[in-house]
């Protein structure tokens, strides 16, 4: 995953994506059951068959770029390829990112790639599935961005636009009708991911400097929130011995601390649109930004289906707390070094959603940048995660953080 994040190789980076499928499938498959061993089998062939899309689509940047560089050898660099961008032939470059989109899509867990994404999530030991979720998807979602980047600067961003928001609003709404009706806890956070990586799509999909900004804050604001649930869900398999939503009931009476922990993670994730959570920013600068590029439609849809995400997980979250428990589950919470890593998450999630640390907002600025202009130049500062909203949402929000 290191070398996913730092190569500027894109052959490279194609072969490190690659390498995370065949090294997390024994992660996923350790319990040698059944059905862990199957959702095994179908992450690899299922991802394995999409990164394959993921070379066609390298490929055809590649052997473009090498056509018009003198130096053919160095058109396998990320940065030596965005510095030709703007020579490159619209057509072949189009296509290539469709491919690029499914390949990479694939490991992104975007519909309709996410096949494998509920069975590996369920199934795998819960330190694992937060690793899967919290920065595999991520990886992932940083070689298709570097793709975005070189796409928008070859033959503009309405395209790839059209494409991310497509793919993103399927995912979400895929995503919401199946949190509907899982009975397995894992299998619906698994379905949160799915939901949360179509979300950042449609952020990538608005555009602009808001846009971009809410999608790369979301990522971050997702791994904190999925991190937690996870290691909540398997301190909820160590006590119940299930991931049976009709079985685990009760935990506020069972196990009252980790309780709390997990249901502020869940109700991060449920009520997004309600401060203090930290992905109440990244959702509200993703509808701010639509809003003010005009895609109302998109937008209204949004909002819907995040209501019936809504209505999953506060429905899941006040049966797993607040119904009866069953009389069988030993009472009292497991120790504290299950739960204190829920509780640096928990006061990270709350940081992140009442204040945005200065550092993150320089480095989501740059990245943002980068991803709009295709340069390395890092942007003027920005003192507030306010000077990223349009002129007279920021006059407004300024003020209603002066009182």
């Amino acid at each position: 995953m290191l070398l996913v994040v730092t190569s500027n190789n894109l052959i490279v980076m194609w072969a490190a994506i690659e390498a995370t499928t065949l090294s997390s499938a024994f992660l996923v498959g350790i319990y040698g059951q059944r059905s862990s061993l199957e959702a095994a089998w179908k992450y690899i062939i299922i991802c394995t068959v999409g990164v394959a899309f993921g070379l066609f689509g390298t490929v055809l940047v590649y052997a473009n770029v090498a056509s018009v560089m003198p130096q053919a050898e160095m058109a396998i660099f990320w940065s030596e390829v965005l510095k030709q961008s703007s020579l490159l032939d619209p057509t072949l470059m189009l296509l290539a990112f469709v491919f690029v989109l499914i390949g990479f899509g694939t490991k992104t867990g975007l519909f309709p790639m996410h096949a494998w994404l509920p069975d590996a999530h369920s199934e795998a030991p819960s330190p694992v599935s937060a690793l899967l979720s919290a920065v595999l998807l991520n990886c992932a979602l940083l070689v298709l961005i570097r793709y975005y980047i070189i796409i928008c600067q070859a033959i503009g961003s309405d395209f790839p636009n059209r494409l991310l928001l497509i793919f993103g609003m399927l995912s979400v709404a895929v995503a919401a009708f199946f949190i509907l009706v899982q009975r397995d806890i894992k299998r619906l956070l698994a379905y949160s991911s799915v939901e949360n990586m179509g979300l950042v799509a449609v952020a990538l999909g608005i555009g602009g400097p808001l846009g971009i900004f809410a999608a790369l804050l979301h990522t971050l604001n997702h791994s904190l929130a999925k991190t937690l649930l996870f290691c909540g869900s398997g301190n909820v398999l160590l006590k119940y011995g299930t991931r049976d939503l009709n079985v685990v009931c009760g935990m506020l009476k069972i196990m009252p601390f980790t309780a709390v922990l997990f249901g502020g993670g869940a109700l991060a994730l449920a009520l997004a649109g309600m401060p203090p959570f930290n992905i109440f920013l990244s959702e509200f600068m993703t509808i701010t930004a639509g809003l003010a590029r005009n895609h109302l439609l998109i937008i209204v849809l949004l909002l819907l289906l995040l209501t019936l995400v809504l209505a999953g997980l506060v429905r899941m979250a006040a049966r797993v707390l607040m119904a009866k428990p069953p009389q069988a589950v030993n009472r009292g919470d497991l120790g504290w070094l299950t739960t204190s890593p829920m509780v640096i998450l928990l006061v990270m999630m709350l940081a992140m959603g009442t204040h945005i640390p200065q550092p993150v907002i320089r480095i989501l600025a740059g990245a943002s940048t980068i991803v709009l202009s295709g340069t390395h130049d890092l942007p003027a500062q920005r003192s507030t995660w306010h000077d990223f909203l349009p002129s007279g949402t920021a006059s407004v929000s300024e003020k209603h953080s002066e009182r």
